[in-house]
C-alpha cells in the first residue's frame, strides 16, 4: 500500500479523517478482512503515516527511500521496492495487490472476486479494478481559443450514443497481479490485464478538495441505502 507522506493539494491525504476514520484505515480494513494476505504493509516516507497504519492492523516494517518519495516518483518502482523488499525478508512471494491508501471504497468482497478471477485465469497476469464513462468519449470536445468548441470525433457527431462502443477508465483503487510481472515492469493497460468492472458509485478519485467532498457524500450515500435494505 503505497502511502507518502508531502500531499500539497490536500494535506495530510493518506491520513486525513473521512467520515470518522483515517483514509488509510478503510484501505487496510478491506485487506485484512479479506483474509488473502500473509502481510499488508505500508511503504511510506513519513513517520505519521506509519503510526496511524499500525494502529489500523498494518505493517510497516521499512521507511521508504527518498528517491522513491518525491512529486514526479511513479508507483511501479515504490511497488518494485515493496516486493523487492518482502523478497529479502519474508520469503517467496506468488501474487501480490497494490492497493491505494484513498480508497475508502474499495471492500473485502471486492479484493476477493479479483483475486479468484486472476487466479482462475493463469493466463492473465494483472487483475485491476476498471469503471465505465458517464457518457461516450466519442462525443467528448474541447474549447477552442474562439470561446467555440470543437469535437474530438467529428465523425460520431450524429451517432446514438447506444451505437457508440463503451469506453473504461482506470478506478484507481487496487491492482492484483503475479509478483513477477510487476518485477518485470509488465505494462497494465494491455491485453495480459483483467478488467474488474465496477459500478460508479463505487468510484471517485481523490485528488482535491472537491473530489473529497462529492466522495464523502457519495460514502454516506452509499451506507444510508444499505442501512435501509
Amino acid at each position: 500500500m503505497p502511502a507518502r507522506g508531502g500531499s500539497k493539494r490536500i494535506p495530510k491525504k493518506n491520513i486525513k479523517t473521512f467520515c470518522g476514520t483515517p483514509i488509510i484505515g478503510y484501505s487496510i480494513k478491506a485487506a485484512l478482512e479479506s483474509n488473502l494476505f500473509e502481510h499488508v504493509l505500508v511503504s511510506t516516507d513519513d513517520d505519521e503515516i506509519a503510526e496511524v497504519a499500525c494502529a489500523m492492523g498494518a505493517q510497516t516494517p521499512f521507511i521508504r527511500p527518498a528517491s522513491l518519495s518525491d512529486d514526479h516518483c511513479a508507483t511501479l518502482p515504490v511497488i518494485q521496492h515493496a516486493i523487492d523488499w518482502a523478497r529479502e525478508s519474508l520469503g517467496n512471494l506468488d501474487y501480490v495487490c497494490t492497493l491505494y491508501a484513498t480508497a475508502p471504497f474499495v471492500t473485502s468482497q471486492i479484493l476477493t472476486s479479483a483475486y479468484k478471477q486472476l487466479v482462475g485465469l493463469p493466463q492473465k497476469e494483472y487483475a485491476f479494478g476498471v469503471c465505465a464513462f458517464p457518457s461516450s468519449i466519442q462525443r467528448a470536445f474541447k474549447k477552442t481559443e474562439n470561446q467555440g468548441v470543437e469535437m474530438f470525433n467529428p465523425e460520431y457527431f450524429n451517432t446514438r450514443s447506444q451505437d457508440l462502443e463503451e469506453a473504461f477508465f482506470d478506478a484507481g483503487q487496487f491492482y492484483w497481479g503475479k509478483a513477477d510481472a510487476f518485477s518485470h515492469g509488465l505494462k497494465m493497460f494491455e491485453s495480459h490485464s483483467l478488467p474488474i468492472v465496477l459500478p460508479q458509485h463505487l468510484v471517485q478519485d481523490i485528488d482535491t478538495l472537491a473530489d473529497w467532498i462529492r466522495a464523502e457524500a457519495m460514502f454516506n450515500a452509499n451506507n444510508s441505502i444499505k442501512g435501509a435494505t
